[in-house]
């Protein structure tokens, strides 16, 4: 039986890997590591089907040392022992291909971890997982993290073109137009594998030529995009946001109903939450919450009942107050982090170095929490809040605010400690 087009089309070099010249151009980080034979531990993360197991396979067979397969998933404590066992018997180096890292559990890690350390194994995990999140902080310190990133259209139609030619692809078997490669390009997503794995079922066609209909016909391509240029879709996507911000339900509805035509569940979801937290926000609270619930129940109930949950939230977010107080706050609070790096002060870092006792967070005081100073020395007494007073929910919350901001808050905790609690 022969192998699927995406396997068979897998690259043997770093020189055939489309896309991710960050990686494998000229001056890649891999190409430069190849070069110097700097053999390291690397986390590769991105989406599916963005060459994060066949990079890291061309890489290991390129240092031409051996090397062992292993998923997290699958994998038991005996497998990672052969694993070590076998490595310790090439002291030269030993690479260690493990997928799905971030689902490796603390027993292995533990197993794992001193290997790693002392250069026994070299390993090279993948992950579609967030590393900084998914990946154990002891694993993540010892790699370095390399992003795959999705890949173009055209790099896409690139890996295409090189599959209907090649000898161990469809071998020039097939004809396909410019426009249909381009419309596969477009709704791959970014994956080259599921692009291959279409145009496999594509070159079972009977048909002389392959053309936009036979795509859309095996695809079930959503209308918009048919068209030569999508931009028309995506204005619609920004329309919905700043109709919503604009109080306009009418147009908001309206903008709702184009994507829902083209049934882009996808970037509606996206929109409609960044929307409720970016221009709702601390003005009705409740509505952000309806809108993730109405956005979870779109999910759940799939086109085209998906746009009852849809049409609700838009109609609540677009009728509700509005208050950009929290993002436009936490924006300044970025620019000031960026620009300006500034010391944890000491009381308030996990673990304080000789700190006297009597100068430790008192964690059993809560009667002096709101009189301790936060922000660092050099900005304390810096506003980055900044209230809006559009709901009274926020005018309750401001109220507050204005309370807490006439406290003068020190860094002299022994003496407040030295107070009797009220």
């Amino acid at each position: 039986m022969i192998a699927p087009l995406a396997y068979r089309m897998r690259p043997t070099t770093l020189n055939e890997v489309i896309g991710q010249t960050h990686l494998v151009g000229e001056n890649g980080f891999l190409t430069k590591i190849l070069a110097n034979e700097m053999l390291v531990s690397l986390i590769f993360y991105g989406p599916p089907g963005t060459g994060k197991t066949t990079i890291a396979t061309v890489l290991a067979e390129s240092f031409h040392v051996p090397f062992s397969k292993l998923n997290a998933v699958t994998s038991t404590k005996k497998d990672l022992e052969t694993v070590i066992a076998t490595a310790k018997l090439h002291p030269t180096g030993y690479i260690l291909l493990f997928d799905e890292v971030h689902r490796l559990n603390k027993d292995k890690q533990d197993i794992l971890l001193p290997f790693i350390e002392d250069g026994t194994i070299y390993l090279f995990g993948m992950t579609t997982a967030n590393p900084y999140l998914a990946i154990n902080p002891a694993i993540r310190s010892r790699t370095h993290l390399l992003e795959v990133k999705k890949l173009t259209s055209d790099e896409i139609v690139r890996g295409l073109k090189r599959a209907l030619t090649s000898y161990q692809g469809l071998n020039n078997k097939l004809s396909i137009s410019e426009d249909a490669l381009n419309l596969i390009g477009k709704m791959s997503g970014g994956d080259l594998r599921f692009a291959l794995n279409y145009l496999e079922v594509l070159s079972l066609s009977n048909d002389d030529v392959i053309n936009v209909s036979k795509v859309q016909e095996v695809l079930h391509v959503p209308n918009y995009l048919l068209d030569k240029d999508e931009n028309d879709h995506y204005d619609a996507v920004s329309a919905l946001q700043k109709s919503i911000r604009g109080s306009d339900v009418d147009a908001a509805l309206y903008y709702l109903a184009r994507l829902c035509a083209a049934e882009d569940l996808a970037s509606i979801e996206r929109r409609l939450l960044v929307t409720a937290y970016e221009d709702i926000g601390l003005a009705n609270p409740q509505a952000v919450e309806r809108c993730a619930t109405a956005i979870t129940s779109a999910k759940q109930l799939g086109f085209p009942e998906a746009i009852i949950p849809l049409a609700f939230s838009v109609v609540d977010l677009a009728l509700s107050p509005k208050s950009r107080a929290a993002v436009d706050s936490m924006h300044k609070a970025m620019d000031l982090v960026n620009n300006q790096p500034l010391d944890v002060l000491d009381y308030l870092k996990f673990t304080p170095v000789n700190a006297k006792e009597e100068d430790k967070y008192p964690y059993d005081r809560p009667d002096l929490w709101e009189k301790i100073q936060y922000l660092p020395e050099l900005i304390k007494h810096l506003q980055i809040y900044d209230p809006s007073f559009t709901s009274q929910y926020e005018q309750a919350l401001n109220q507050n605010y204005t309370r807490l901001k006439k406290i003068n808050r020190t860094r002299d905790l022994a003496s407040l400690k030295s107070k009797k609690k009220v």
